[in-house]
């Protein structure tokens, strides 16, 4: 045989031996998955809706269980420095150990000195610097943490400061990132800045296949019909808990559509679910092992506020007897049984939450002596009294002659219940003499209008996560003015163009208190500026996360009865607590 044929033949075993290694180290994981004991793995959805491109968070869309799937932060790989409970409102020690102001302008962050990462290095506060000083660097999610911050600064491995910009200082905004901001390992992402050329596009096409974070699981194997985790079991957490989460497993299938997904969650084939699943309590009416935050309605614990915004830029609707008019006009009950499928208590008018951690700001006088309520004829006596007078077509008729109608509320087409409660909303109006037409253009051209101002009355949630600066973060996305865009250029909150300057000053005040009596007072003066003016109108409450799940596999879930950690998905937040508290039945 001649020395090339040789070669050639060398070249081919190695190909064949290399291919045999490959499939069979391929092979070996695929049995791995399909051999995973069910009483070790628990089974998600809701939050995974295509195949994975990335585990990349910078990305903003990185595939679970990494933080930026489904729009959440979640703690399974990656982990912040404090666990955020939804139903207390309060932040709880996790890497960080505590915090403090030690001024007016700067906070103090204590953390622990045993947490590490999954590669074995240790976690120091250069880790915590690093993460919010990209941000400043590039744009990404968190960047709008240096709008009111001047600069971060480690105090030696295991505490850091934040000092506050002097002329734009901002407490609550400031305190969710202590739990929204997910740290990343310096030692790793400084390398993958380098190999991008410190472009941000490339850092963002890096595809971050084994992410190593410091959380208790790691990516295990994915697909586009799958996404397993595998535990780590030498996490750092077992000395904060005391053990290992319960389960060595979690697995996220990839469903098609939200029938899939329900279906495989009625069959108990999905342990925890956050999805919208309609008319639920008849999954237990059937007797499955199914169950929600709550036995009874709500059934979900409501948390954001879906508002009718008015675009103030636009007659009649700048007309406030006009806006009270259909505030008063709207059958937010009907809302509530229909639209919501009764996962929604009837809403009150308030941007304040009047239960929860917010109640504590909630003033009731202020709402009934300046609200409104569902009173058709009250409607008609407020457009009575401007001098209004019905047409010919039974259509009210402003004093200057401008007709009440067509007027479009609009939403995204195909989100279902936002759908059902602008019927109810234009037909509501339409009983009075309102013309109120409904309008569902694409979701892109929804949002186009929205940012843009080329609506007559949209709809959108005003600040939906529970963080910490609720309700402060609601009224400063619905009524803050100051620096937002004109009509025709794109505004990310207040797409009314609101203004009011007593509103602005009292936005900007509020972060700056720690007296809770006067947080409440200044507050209740907001409310009442708000309940006048009616730059929007909460028409229904929703949940942050569509919590339910099904004890077929696993028991002990947390719930109203049995609240331990709050309905955060097992892996957001305080949620996490649940991991180590569930367990599989024999």
């Amino acid at each position: 045989m001649n020395y090339k044929n040789q070669i050639i033949r060398k070249l081919f075993l190695l190909v064949v031996v290399s291919t045999i290694i490959i499939f069979s180290t391929f092979s070996s994981i695929l049995a791995d998955v399909e051999d995973i004991s069910r009483s070790e793995t628990l089974y998600f959805n809701g939050i995974q809706w295509g195949p994975p491109t990335n585990f990349n968070f910078l990305t903003g869309n990185a595939a679970w269980p990494v933080p930026g799937s489904g729009g959440m932060w979640n703690e399974a790989v990656y982990e912040t420095l404090f666990l955020y409970n939804m139903i207390t409102g309060e932040l709880e020690p996790f890497i960080g150990k505590g915090y403090k102001w030690v001024d007016e302008y700067t906070l103090q962050v204590e953390l622990r000195d045993d947490v590490h990462w999954q590669d074995g290095e240790p976690f120091t506060a250069d880790d915590v610097v690093y993460t919010f000083d990209i941000a400043k660097k590039y744009p990404l999610v968190n960047s709008g943490f240096w709008l009111y911050v001047d600069k971060i600064s480690a105090i030696g491995k295991y505490a850091f400061s934040i000092e506050l910009k002097k002329d734009n200082p901002n407490r609550l905004a400031l305190v969710n990132n202590l739990v929204d901001v997910s740290i990343l390992p310096k030692h790793i992402w400084t390398k993958i800045e380098e190999q991008s050329g410190y472009d941000i596009k490339k850092i963002r096409e890096y595809k971050n296949e084994n992410p190593v974070g410091s959380g208790p699981y790691k990516v295990y194997y994915y697909s586009s019909e799958k996404i397993i985790a595998q535990r780590y079991d030498n996490y750092w957490g077992k000395n904060l808990f005391g053990k290992l989460p319960t389960p060595k497993y979690l697995v996220h299938p990839i469903f098609k559509s939200n029938d899939a997904g329900n279906l495989a969650f009625e069959k108990g084939d999905v342990d925890v679910g956050q999805q919208f699943v309609p008319q639920i309590w008849k999954m237990w009416e059937k007797g499955l092992p199914v169950g929600t935050w709550y036995k009874k309605e709500p059934y979900y614990v409501p948390v954001g506020t879906p508002c009718i915004w008015f675009n103030f830029k636009r007659h009649p609707l700048d007309v406030p007897e006009v806006r009270r008019a259909i505030a008063y006009c709207i059958d937010y009950k009907k809302i509530a049984e229909l639209a919501m499928t009764k996962y929604s208590p009837t809403v009150v008018s308030s941007l304040i939450l009047p239960f929860g951690p917010e109640k504590k700001y909630y003033d009731e006088e202020t709402v009934k002596k300046y609200g409104w309520e569902y009173n058709p004829q009250k409607a008609i006596e407020i457009l009575q009294g401007i001098g209004a007078k019905k047409g010919k077509d039974d259509v009210w008729v402003l004093k200057d002659g401008t007709r009440l109608g067509p007027i479009k509320v609009e939403c995204p087409y195909g989100w279902s219940d936002w759908q059902v409660s602008l019927e109810i909303v234009s037909k509501s109006a339409q009983k009075i003499g309102i013309d109120l037409v409904t309008y569902f253009p694409d979701q892109a051209v929804a949002a186009d209008n929205r940012y843009s101002g080329n609506f007559d009355i949209t709809m959108m949630t005003p600040a939906g996560n529970p963080l910490p600066s609720q309700p402060w973060s609601r009224f400063y996305e619905v009524m803050y003015a100051k620096d937002i865009r004109p009509i025709g250029e794109l505004a990310f909150r207040n797409f009314g163009r609101y203004s009011n300057p007593r509103a602005d000053e009292l936005l900007d005040e509020i972060p700056k208190l720690t007296d809770e009596v006067k947080m409440k007072e200044l507050y209740t003066e907001l409310a009442k500026i708000y309940l006048q003016d009616i730059p929007a109108i909460p028409v229904e409450y929703r949940p942050w996360m569509f919590y339910q799940y099904n004890t077929t596999h696993w028991t002990n879930f947390p719930s109203e009865e049995n609240p331990y950690a709050p309905p955060q998905m097992c892996i957001t937040g305080a949620g996490i607590k649940a991991l180590y508290e569930i367990k599989p039945v024999k």
